[in-house]
């Protein structure tokens, strides 16, 4: 009976695998059954049906690719989630067999914030139950669901966690994780300012532009000098010279 309990099981969910991908970018769920005749796939997240288009030329953002590929393209913050991939086939009897899949997807991202600016972490906070910020000591709960933010520079509105005057120390890496611990969502935030011309840079870029500043100075300052130094040397050369020569006469 243990056994015959384990085999439905195992029919049920019999692949889990996580995938990572950027904001903005594709993520491809793959199904490995490609050398099987592929009846139909349907896609699960949330409880809801996901359309999935069978060609690229589809208007939305889920097409599939090959026999049982499922891509997503345009990566936004909700897809971030579990997934399950229902592939219907023919077996060697020609009978129509189901296999599920199961992904975890996650969604990373990398943005930058002018000091004093408000941050903005529209991170879906609706499917979240909680927020932590990377420290020194390890992660730092920003939000918790029931208990809302941890201090008063925090505030949480339309699914959002907004970090107001944003400051060097807010720099780091922000996560959002489910009820189970899952890591959904990673966001690297960096500190930016403004250029010479005005314009929004990060801060390595910044620090780059000025170690490469400080190296031309230091080159013009060394051949200003080794400049000034064979001056010297054939201007004393010319001194001594003088100085060594017989008088002058002339013909009158």
């Amino acid at each position: 009976m243990m056994n015959l309990l384990l085999l439905l099981l195992m029919c049920f969910i019999s692949y889990s695998e996580t995938v990572s991908g950027i904001k903005g970018g594709t993520v491809s769920l793959s199904c490995g059954s490609e050398d099987r005749e592929i009846v139909d796939i349907s896609l699960i997240s949330r409880l809801k049906h996901i359309p999935v288009c069978v060609n690229k030329n589809c208007s939305g953002r889920v097409f599939k690719e090959g026999s049982c590929d499922v891509v997503i393209t345009d990566l936004i913050y909700s897809d971030a989630g579990k997934y399950f991939l229902h592939v219907y086939y023919n077996n060697d009897q020609t009978e129509v067999e189901r296999q599920i899949l199961e992904y975890h997807l996650h969604i990373h991202d990398e943005i930058s914030v002018q000091k004093g600016e408000d941050l903005e972490l529209d991170v879906l906070l609706i499917n979240a139950d909680k927020v932590e910020r990377s420290s020194s000591s390890g992660w730092t709960e920003l939000w918790t669901r029931g208990h809302g933010v941890s201090s008063d520079r925090l505030t949480d509105r339309d699914e959002t966690l907004i970090i107001h005057e944003f400051t060097v120390n807010d720099t780091g890496t922000y996560r959002v994780l489910d009820s189970d611990n899952e890591v959904w969502i990673t966001v690297t935030v960096t500190e930016s300012i403004l250029d010479s011309k005005g314009n929004l840079s990060d801060t390595d870029e910044d620090d780059t532009d000025d170690t490469e500043h400080r190296h031309y100075w230091m080159l013009t300052v060394v051949l200003g000098i080794l400049i000034l130094m064979v001056l010297r040397v054939l201007i004393d050369v010319m001194i001594d010279r003088l100085r060594h020569r017989g008088p002058v006469y002339r013909l009158i």
